[in-house]
């Protein structure tokens, strides 16, 4: 008899040792899968962004206006960036647009009881309406933004603004474009994580390797 509750007392331990070690690798699993879930609109955002951006078009042409972080007249509710035009629109024989779009993001407030907002991607396909200006798409990316900010790098230091109908001070040159754009992302803090104060925003810097040249010929000095 004594041996049989020896016996079952190992087994309980061993049952017990079994079904924490079961649970805990149940938990884990559960909050990696929850975590790759959340952070997959993240990467998927951050991509599209960063294709829009290394696309970017020199201002000035017929179809590429001018790059201008200053308010314009048709404000769209929630603007976050300005307009800009990039070439990294998809082309296919249902499509009658060209690769050139003009493109903003937007903040929108979320349509459930999320925290946050909506970060959307505003895109403009017909640049040659024949009669009325068409609404740009709206194309949802990611939920839980709190706050969205561009930087523009002009060769030596980082700008909160830029404006392409501006002379470069050094080359004299209008319709410029920045050497790289930054992109900041403030995401929401979640419920009992860290103060928003002190959260560390997402960040993104794109390289701008396409810029406006001129055909004038700069006379060499004796």
């Amino acid at each position: 008899m004594l041996e049989l509750l020896i016996a079952v007392a190992i087994f309980s331990i061993v049952l017990a040792a079994i079904n924490a070690v079961f649970y805990g690798a149940l938990r884990l699993r559960n909050k990696t899968t929850e975590a790759i879930k959340d952070a997959l609109p993240m990467q998927q955002a951050l991509a599209i962004i960063k294709r829009d951006l290394s696309n970017i078009v020199v201002p000035g042409g017929t179809l590429s206006g001018v790059l201008q972080t200053t308010l314009t007249a048709d404000m769209l509710p929630g603007r976050a960036s300005p307009d800009f035009y990039t070439s990294a629109g998809f082309i296919d024989e249902t499509s009658p647009w060209a690769e050139v779009e003009k493109v903003c993001y937007l903040l929108a407030d979320p349509a459930d009881r999320t925290a946050g907002k909506q970060l959307i991607r505003a895109v403009t396909r017909n640049l040659l309406p024949a009669t009325v200006v068409d609404e740009p798409a709206q194309q949802w990316l990611m939920n839980g933004v709190q706050n969205l900010k561009f930087y523009y790098y002009d060769g030596t230091q980082w700008r909160d603004s830029w404006d392409s109908t501006t002379a470069d001070p050094t080359t004299g040159q209008t319709n410029t474009l920045p050497a790289a754009i930054k992109l900041q992302i403030q995401l929401t803090a979640k419920e009992g994580g860290r103060p928003l104060s002190l959260s560390v925003p997402v960040e993104l810097v794109v390289p701008i390797v396409v810029q406006g040249r001129t055909n004038a010929t700069a006379q060499g000095g004796g």
